[in-house]
């Protein structure tokens, strides 16, 4: 390159709209462009179906892009001064296009529960992959919405080329390639990713036609160049390389910064989400987690609990929150016990469909109300799961690091991931931007100055800040996570 900054373009294609980031090899973003998709694409259209139409998604990506783009180019930088992109979208979404890229009915998203009586089906025929790679088909695998379709709507796929992720469509439109996916989009559609091969049981025990499905690479290795027709649409520089992609959740946890052995990244949302780093693939024999394949050759093992943040935006008032946040640590540690889950079932750290949240005050001590003491047993609560959670990966095999990753909305909360790491008794490390664009524009790295997807997230993920636990606090926090596992197993959440 001559001495001359390289920038690298990182598309996020989620539920709600799009995302591009342009970064340079250190991580600092140089511009961006985001686009919402419709308000009548964001919202399930009745009680277990949810599908997208791919057009908007397209027109999003290129809205997003070409915003990014010019942003690039009115700081003084040419487009062609990008030298590759990669993109991400969310896992197990079908999608089906013709030779041409042209969407044959809408996308079923990850979401869309309607394939669920077809998953037993699935997990029937692919009991021998699913015990070898410790997971179990259900309706978000996209392999199951196929499944469904072939019954429902069986002239769908035969009008249809290719089965395709969301990733792959955008990385399709702008390069002109189909046909091509990477192994962690891959998964879901019921690739081994232990053998690297879809397995016969696809077309020879659900009828489907293996030749329908795409070429599976590695995530960051070249896919193709962007198109005439896509730099027209977008601003950007014909001829530039496409590398192959990733889920959300692999983006997501490139962009944390947890890329070696050892590493783990914690994403508070919604839900707690966990993704890490094996040397070995991880099986769990009650399923609650699942492993893709490193784009290194490791293995990332990943679950999500059924608990999360949604528990303080459904318990205390938005408008009270910073106040509550700021009171939290004064307060703690409480003496009530809260398992934080504000709808039944729970997935992980434990497997119980019935389970039921909890909070248990001490002695005459009142239970949870919408006090800033609950509001501090709420955050104490979120970190008991995710302390176990940890506990769990550790017992499955998995080695756990002294530090952990974090991302999501609870980065917010100076009082939470204080808390956080006082309960977890390990450094939490917040990374600068937490994206999913981020991630993929780590992996665009990977062709652009980095030899590998763990060198390019080493030298691009810039640490905002880090939380140490305070010594002083772990005698009392293990007595009480001791009552929250206690509470647990009476009520038979736990063996």
């Amino acid at each position: 390159m001559g001495g001359m900054t390289v920038y690298v373009l990182g598309i996020d294609l989620g539920t709600q709209g799009a995302r591009a980031i342009i970064v340079d090899l250190a991580g600092r973003v140089n511009a961006e462009g985001t686009c919402a998709l419709p308000a009548d694409q964001v919202a399930a259209a009745e009680p277990g179906r949810f599908e997208q139409d791919p057009r908007q998604w397209r027109a999003a990506v290129y809205r997003a892009v070409g915003d990014a783009v010019t942003a690039f180019i009115a700081a003084g930088h040419a487009s062609s001064e990008i030298a590759a992109l990669s993109a991400t979208g969310t896992s197990g979404t079908l999608c089906l296009v013709d030779d041409a890229g042209e969407p044959v009915g809408p996308a079923i998203m990850y979401s869309d529960t309607r394939a669920g009586a077809a998953a037993a089906g699935v997990q029937a025929a692919g009991a021998e992959t699913a015990d070898k790679l410790g997971i179990g088909y259900n309706a978000s695998y996209a392999l199951c919405k196929l499944a469904w379709l072939a019954r429902q709507a069986p002239e769908r796929l035969e009008r249809a080329r290719w089965f395709l992720s969301p990733t792959d469509l955008v990385l399709g439109w702008l390069s002109g390639a189909w046909g091509v996916t990477d192994w962690t989009n891959a998964l879901k559609w019921g690739y081994d990713v232990a053998d690297l091969a879809w397995p016969a049981f696809i077309a020879r025990d659900l009828g489907l036609d293996a030749a329908k499905l795409p070429q599976v690479q590695a995530p960051g290795s070249p896919v193709g160049r962007v198109t005439s027709a896509a730099a027209e649409a977008t601003g950007l520089a014909a001829g530039t390389p496409v590398l192959a992609g990733s889920t959300d959740g692999t983006a997501s946890q490139l962009a944390s910064g947890a890329v070696d052995v050892g590493d783990w990244n914690s994403t508070l949302g919604t839900t707690l989400v966990l993704k890490g780093v094996s040397r070995a693939l991880v099986r769990d024999p009650l399923g609650r987690l699942y492993c893709h394949r490193h784009p290194d050759g490791a293995w990332l093992p990943g679950a999500a609990s059924s608990t999360g943040a949604d528990c303080l935006a459904q318990r205390f008032d938005a408008a009270d929150l910073p106040a509550l946040n700021a009171a939290a640590l004064e307060l703690c540690p409480t003496d009530l016990i809260v398992y934080p889950l504000v709808r039944r079932g729970e997935r992980f750290p434990f497997l119980a469909p019935d389970a039921a949240g909890f909070c248990l005050g001490l002695g005459d001590k009142p239970a949870c109300d919408e006090s800033a003491t609950s509001y501090a047993a709420h955050l104490e609560g979120l970190a008991y799961v995710e302390r176990l959670c940890y506990e769990v990966v550790a017992e499955l095999g998995a080695a756990v690091g002294e530090a952990v990753f974090v991302a999501g909305g609870g980065t917010h909360s100076a009082s939470g991931l204080q808390i956080r790491a006082d309960v977890l008794g390990r450094r939490l490390i917040v990374p600068e931007v937490p994206s999913g664009a981020m991630g993929a524009a780590i992996l665009a790295a990977r062709g652009a100055g980095y030899a590998t997807v763990t060198a390019a997230a080493r030298g691009m993920v810039r640490r905002a800040r880090g939380v140490a636990p305070r010594p002083a606090m772990r005698g009392a926090y293990d007595e009480r996570y001791g009552r929250f596992l206690a509470a647990c197993r009476e009520r038979g959440y736990l063996p």
